[in-house]
């Protein structure tokens, strides 16, 4: 009969990624470097082909880290916890590098000592085991763990604690004879996933179709398709982009109220599950892209490169940030006239670029407020301080008039007239576009947008209402 005194004879040793964490720091660490060091990441390939103990020891030694924001199991906190009470001897065991297991230890405090892997050893699966054998001589110890690489453990140690087993880790569980117990993860998996992928940001995509309404081809049915494949293409690659984003900002967004209950900063997507379906969308994008115009091709391919820089430089730099969503903007509305093969409008171009640097200010208005007095540019990510709010809400309300100016020179243009039967309709429009600029950023200052203003103005009521009159203005002047 397994006593009370009996277990706290026997020392627990404890596995760290997966298990104590719900990620893996060697994946959290390549992420972190890349973010932190992005002109190192040649060297990454050097520490590979040295060994993995070498790359886990390299990277640990080149990042800084925050234990308190790892994604802790709290289940597997408080069972820790409830051991220490007994004085049990609680033994933190990990293939991870000992830099980082250490500041784990130390932020939890629930651990007696730590054995992990140096530049020499990777301390994983039968090393552990040599290892916690050796300490042993001979005598029993409970492990806790979740992968194939605990097997070993499992199968040697007295009592087991399984935590969100993988498929290996799961049949041992199911099959093994002896008693076991089984700490199952929360959460669905696929769910997460497709949250991470942000399908509700692909209606920012619906500006693809943009080009092809104002020239009053929407009746044209092969024009029609090849807008929904590249819809579909665009998707596909601002999903891979948004992944890819979110595990470079994992230690950025765990610091934030809300970013950091996001699928891959709250562990409830592996970071190799993300980086498999961020490739796979890039592939499947740039693939079907290949149906359609080269030019279309050609303007994804710059959408991805400016994301990409977006994401390791750019959205950390004052005004650059926002100044390249709006050109992202702006880069949607080129690839949708490129996949119908029509010729992009000036005036429509410098409309699209004047409103959306105004929303994009109000994105990082949003952000830096939601941060609150006590923000910096270390702890949001990006170039900005609370003493900038007042000048980020001047600049955005500024460049939305500015849109409705250009809007109101373009109604009364001679490319309108060839278009419209009847142009003046159009003018109503310009109080439209007023309202919904207007209403985004009295919001904003009340702290109640809490949205992408993009995704915000499809969403919104009032705004779907605008733009629905908006369409009917155009059609009135194009058919009355």
């Amino acid at each position: 009969m397994d006593t009370l005194q009996a277990r706290t004879d026997r020392p627990l040793y404890v596995d760290l990624d997966g298990t104590l964490i719900r990620s893996d720091l060697l994946w959290e660490s390549l992420f972190l470097f890349a973010r932190q060091n992005p002109l190192q990441a040649w060297r990454l390939f050097g520490w590979l082909l040295a060994g993995k103990s070498v790359l886990k020891h390299e990277l640990a030694a080149g990042i800084e880290v925050d234990p308190a924001t790892w994604p802790y199991r709290e289940e597997v906190v408080e069972t820790l916890r409830a051991e220490r009470e007994t004085g049990r001897t609680i033994v933190l065991a990990t293939a991870a590098n000992e830099r980082l297991a250490q500041g784990v230890a130390d932020h939890l405090g629930l651990f007696d000592r730590v054995i992990a892997s140096n530049r020499d050893e990777n301390l994983s699966a039968e090393r552990k085991l040599d290892r916690i054998a050796a300490e042993r001589a001979g005598a029993p110890f409970d492990y806790i763990g979740n992968s194939r690489d605990d097997l070993c453990l499992f199968d040697a140690a007295e009592g087991v604690t399984v935590v969100q087993p993988d498929r290996a880790a799961a049949r041992w569980h199911r099959e093994s004879a002896r008693a076991s117990r089984l700490i199952q993860g929360e959460g669905n998996l696929p769910r997460a996933l497709l949250k991470a992928m942000r399908p509700h940001q692909w209606m920012k995509n619906l500006l693809l179709f943009v080009p092809i309404v104002l020239n009053h081809e929407y009746v044209d049915v092969p024009m029609v398709l090849a807008g929904m494949l590249a819809f579909v293409c665009f998707s596909m690659a601002a999903s891979s982009v948004y992944i890819f984003n979110d595990l470079l900002d994992l230690a950025a967004d765990r610091r934030h109220g809300t970013k950091r209950r996001r699928p891959f900063a709250s562990g409830q997507v592996p970071i190799p599950i993300g980086v498999a379906a961020g490739v796979g969308l890039f592939v499947a994008a740039f693939g079907l892209s290949l149906l359609l115009p080269i030019e279309f091709t050609a303007v994804l391919g710059i959408y991805l490169v400016l994301t990409t820089a977006y994401s390791f430089a750019l959205k950390r730099m004052l005004l650059i940030d926002v100044l390249t969503l709006a050109g992202l903007y702006t880069l949607r509305i080129l690839a949708g006239a490129a996949s119908a093969d029509t010729v992009g409008s000036f005036w429509l171009l410098a409309f699209s670029l004047f409103f959306f640097f105004s929303l994009a200010l109000v994105k990082r208005y949003v952000e830096l407020a939601e941060f609150g007095e006590g923000a910096s540019r270390r702890t949001t990510g990006r170039g900005y301080v609370p003493a900038d709010l007042d000048t980020l809400a001047q600049a955005g309300m500024a460049s939305g008039f500015a849109s409705v100016l250009v809007l109101a020179l373009y109604i009364d243009s001679a490319e309108i007239r060839q278009l419209q039967a009847h142009p003046y309709l159009i003018w109503p429009l310009c109080p439209l576009v007023l309202y919904i600029i207007v209403r985004i950023w009295v919001l904003a200052k009340r702290n109640e947008m809490h949205d992408d203003p993009v995704v915000f103005i499809l969403r919104d009521w009032r705004s779907q209402i605008m733009v629905g009159l908006g369409a009917l203005l155009f059609l009135a002047a194009a058919y009355a």
